[in-house]
């Protein structure tokens, strides 16, 4: 029987990560992790098993915390929100800072491969040229090195176009194991498969949520919180309750539309002023292509285009969940607001298991 090979996943979140490389080989075993928010790591603990998650910054997990042995691979994901193209970009926002930690944690418990994965825009950042300076001889990563990408989780599977930079590391004693070919195209062409579509994903739910039964009816104490949960992937189907204006624009929105359709009246007046811009914004989801990605607001249809293709309403916590890529099972823990961030952060499963198939080849 093949070994198991040994993960620590930093800035875990609910495990997206760490689900993708579950559903790429059963050899993948998470025998640790780090996630500063205490409702993430309280999902990645309801699905992954108790004791795996340090639940506070990695900065005090590793001034505390003796490192886990044998480790194989270190996958994870420092913060995003300083590097975003949404909105203003801070260079020196601390949160960009948080790849020392990474790198500090790869220096003492020397895996064999790594894996980053961020924002497209993070391979244009000053901490980027920080990596690849680390792994310059004489750089406190010398001892490996790196190859970069930018990757389309629609390419492989998701029904989400989602674009990602990922950096995969190794020992230089190691060869490197690739990047991940893709699986789906625009167009099924022979070689790879049309890409997963909003209807392929939402086939078979309910246009209704029917879930709300479950709200209020368990919590789990974790760290010493108590929280709403856990919830399986399937339970997430809710409903929100919307005023009498936010429904005489959704029911003014056809399947495709956005704000554009919207009776002037029933316009908010900074939409009013801007005639031209996001087409996104308050737009239906098309059926017939992946999705726009699923961020952690994703509930609030003023924010993209993410307003069900055909319902009246804003795309439930459930389906957002789908075009992630979360399978039934996966446990989900906190209010609604935390477990939607936990769904918007996650990799989406896909892509993940697209790369874990490359590092349990490798191994």
């Amino acid at each position: 029987m093949p070994r198991k090979i040994r993960v620590l996943d930093l800035f875990a979140g609910a495990g997206g990560l760490t689900a993708g490389f579950h559903e790429a080989s059963r050899r993948f075993e998470s025998v640790a992790a780090v996630e500063m928010d205490t409702a993430a790591a309280a999902s990645y603990e309801a699905t992954f098993g108790e004791g795996i998650v340090f639940a506070g910054r990695i900065e005090d997990w590793l001034a505390t915390q003796p490192m886990p042995k044998n480790i194989d691979v270190v996958v994870g994901g420092p913060p995003c929100q300083g590097f975003s193209t949404l909105g203003k970009r801070d260079e020196e926002d601390l949160r960009n800072e948080l790849w020392r930690q990474y790198a500090e944690t790869i220096t003492r418990v020397e895996p064999k491969y790594f894996v980053v994965e961020n924002v497209a825009v993070f391979e244009k950042s000053t901490q980027f040229e920080q990596f690849v300076e680390a792994t310059a001889p004489g750089g406190v990563l010398e001892k490996y090195a790196f190859q970069h990408r930018i990757l389309n989780a629609a390419d492989y599977g998701a029904p989400q176009s989602r674009k990602r930079a990922v950096l995969i590391g190794h020992l230089r004693t190691l060869p490197f194991p690739g990047f991940p070919a893709p699986t789906h195209a625009p167009v099924a062409d022979g070689t790879r498969e049309r890409h997963a579509w909003v209807e392929d994903a939402f086939l078979g739910i309910p246009g209704d949520p029917d879930r709300d039964t479950v709200l209020g009816t368990r919590s789990v104490t974790f760290a010493g919180k108590t929280f709403s949960g856990p919830f399986s992937t399937r339970e997430l189907h809710w409903s929100r309750d919307y005023s009498e204006l936010s429904m005489r624009r959704f029911e003014a929105i056809p399947e495709g539309g956005n704000r554009f359709d919207i009776k002037p009246d029933d316009l908010a007046p900074c939409w009013r002023k801007h005639t031209t811009g996001s087409a996104d914004v308050m737009g239906r989801l098309h059926t017939d292509r992946p999705s726009v990605t699923i961020r952690t607001e994703f509930f609030k249809p003023e924010k993209g285009r993410y307003l069900h293709p055909t319902k009246n309403r804003a795309i439930t916590h459930y389906e957002a969940a789908v075009l992630q890529g979360f399978p039934p099972d996966h446990q989900f823990v906190g209010s609604k607001t935390a477990i939607a961030r936990q769904i918007g952060n996650a990799v989406p499963i896909p892509l993940g298991a697209a790369i874990g198939r490359q590092i349990a080849s490798a191994l």
